[in-house]
């Protein structure tokens, strides 16, 4: 690691910095490893799923549920809180932890994904974005160096630099353009002085093309950023694509600094990519699917709603411990689905996140166990054949 000189308030560059995560276990047949990642707000056994809190909250579960489930890491989105309740009030209340009454760790995205999801109501320049609130249409201006001082504000563990998004199907200029100015916006988010226990990881983006991924990837590397983030992927293309390009970028990072794929996605994918040796994910699929009565099991997906489960005295998954499963019957929560009851999407919500955090458990004990490729590729084919029921 280069040297870093600390300020007098004991804040230090951002990047170059050591890595957080120690590896502890390699699966011998896969790239999938087992570690703990050291956040100011405890360790983090990794691989591990990422609840998405976009506004201080997973949608219809508390702080305490999550914590029960076995969450030890949440995402939120410093765009959205930049709007409301915005940095001043949350500074004020002592940082998002103690905002949202959750003490495990934190990790903010910097907004890149509404770079790409609010084309209409975005600007991107060398500097920056400037954004018109899709709430009140006042302007928001994000630079690198303000979003990392925006995080730091939030008091949260892992910062997210500002990176350029482009959708699928983007002309390759435009792809090139957006990761040449990802890559001026990284090195400038690595000046900005933080607190040394807190993160900043770098975010890879490249399009389709395996070339520039592994360009990128080799570019960033040399920043010595404490992670490493894939975004661009999972916005329209093909899963299968997906899969190609994530393994490609995998390849390409450090091996002794944690791996991030951002966004993405299904049970069966995340085995998938937890053999490419990626350590933290997140995806809004376990709550925006229970919103929507459908649960995720080992059996496939379940639509709540179906009359055949009017008279289900089974628990939505038999084979799932959490609250839900252990407390009510499928026919409920079909019951309270049906009926519009905000507790039906609760407890939909409730259990497939627990879901995603119990097949995370596994996946870190079979790498420790050293059957990890076997065990995955049984069970993610199992999860593909499955007919939703």
């Amino acid at each position: 690691m280069s040297a870093v000189a600390q300020q007098s308030d004991g804040l230090v560059a951002a990047a170059p910095r050591p890595s957080p995560l120690t590896i502890h276990h390699r699966d011998a047949q896969s790239a999938a490893r087992a570690g703990v990642l050291q956040t100011a707000h405890g360790a983090i056994e990794t691989p591990t799923f990422m609840p998405v809190a976009t506004q201080g909250t997973v949608k219809g579960i508390t702080a305490r549920q999550l914590r029960d489930a076995g969450a030890r890491l949440i995402l939120s989105n410093t765009y959205h809180l930049s709007l409301r309740p915005g940095v001043d009030t949350i500074e004020a209340m002592g940082g998002l932890h103690r905002f949202m009454g959750w003490d495990g760790a934190i990790l903010t995205d910097s907004g890149g994904f509404q770079v790409m999801s609010l084309a209409t109501l975005r600007k991107v320049t060398d500097e920056g974005v400037r954004f018109q609130s899709h709430l009140d249409g006042a302007t928001l201006c994000f630079t690198p160096e303000d979003v990392v001082g925006r995080q730091h504000r939030f008091g949260v563990d892992v910062l997210m630099p500002l990176d350029e998004l482009v959708p699928a199907g983007a002309p390759a200029a435009t792809v090139v353009s957006a990761m040449r100015r990802t890559t001026d916006w990284a090195w400038r988010s690595s000046r900005v002085p933080i607190r040394p226990d807190r993160h900043l990881f770098a975010i890879v983006q490249g399009g389709f093309d395996a070339a520039l991924r592994r360009d990128h990837a080799a570019q960033l590397a040399a920043g010595e950023f404490p992670g490493y983030a894939v975004g661009g992927l999972s916005v329209g293309e093909e899963r299968g694509l997906t899969r190609e390009v994530a393994a490609v970028t995998a390849a390409a990072l450090p091996v002794e600094r944690p791996r991030y794929l951002m966004g993405v996605g299904l049970p069966q994918d995340l085995l998938r990519l937890i053999g490419m040796g990626y350590d933290l994910f997140d995806c809004v699929l376990p709550t925006r699917n229970g919103r929507n009565a459908t649960c995720f099991t080992a059996a496939g997906r379940v639509n709540m709603r179906l009359a055949r489960h009017a008279r289900d005295d089974q628990p939505i998954d038999p084979t799932c411990a959490c609250e839900v499963c252990r407390s009510v019957s499928r026919a409920y929560v079909r019951h309270l689905c049906v009926a519009g009851e905000m507790l039906g999407a609760q407890l939909a919500s409730l259990h497939n996140v627990c879901f995603y955090l119990d097949l995370m458990r596994q996946a870190r004990a079979h790498v420790v166990a050293g059957d990890y490729a076997a065990w995955a590729t049984v069970r993610a084919e199992a999860m593909d054949h499955a007919e939703d029921s």
